[in-house]
């Protein structure tokens, strides 16, 4: 008999999280993210959003992200948002969150559809205007967007100062990160 335990693997196809330092850039590959995609369905929109409030769960506005106590979230479309949890205690996020929201929303698991990959250094706009339309310098921490890089539908979330998260398809991981090292290889 065939012994079938699967070993995880991360987007990059490594055993742990891969980084690279650049210059003054580090892109690191994250791993610990639950993410589910929250919609309200309609007529909902109301219910929705005292039930997140009640479960700790911040729901932006649109152009925006915003971190709680355990969830963080960003907005993706009117009345959706794609909710972050830590992995260790949300392996199963939309189990986690399908009892809170009931028949008011529709949760899809998102987490390993999708790679992200941290970026964190000095002047991160002169490195993010190689890649996307997203103008870091006109958008603070606690904005995000969906944009296009390296030919990808991507999200970017401005966490802090001097550090973002690129969240872009599991399925092209490989490309992702290699965009992104070939900005910051250009920019510094």
């Amino acid at each position: 008999m065939a012994d079938h335990r699967f070993k995880p693997v991360t987007p990059l196809g490594h055993d742990a999280p891969h980084s690279v330092t650049l210059g003054p850039v580090t892109i690191t590959e994250v791993v610990d993210t639950a993410l589910a995609s929250l919609a309200a369905r309609l007529g909902e929109a109301k219910a929705t959003a005292d039930i997140a409030e009640t479960a700790g769960i911040p729901l932006p506005p649109p152009g925006k992200a915003a971190k709680g106590a355990t969830y963080g979230a960003f907005w993706l479309s009117p009345d959706m948002w794609m909710v972050e949890a830590p992995f260790a205690t949300h392996e199963d996020i939309t189990a986690v969150l399908k009892p809170h929201f009931g028949e008011a929303a529709s949760i899809t698991e998102q987490t390993d559809a999708w790679a992200r990959f941290d970026v964190t250094g000095a002047d991160l706009p002169a490195m993010f205007e190689r890649l996307c339309n997203f103008d870091l310098r006109a958008n603070g921490p606690g904005s995000a967007t969906r944009t296009v890089i390296e030919h990808l539908g991507c999200y970017v979330v401005i966490r802090a100062e001097g550090h973002l998260s690129v969240i872009g398809p599991r399925s092209s991981a490989a490309s992702l990160f290699h965009a992104l090292e070939t900005a910051a290889r250009s920019a510094f």
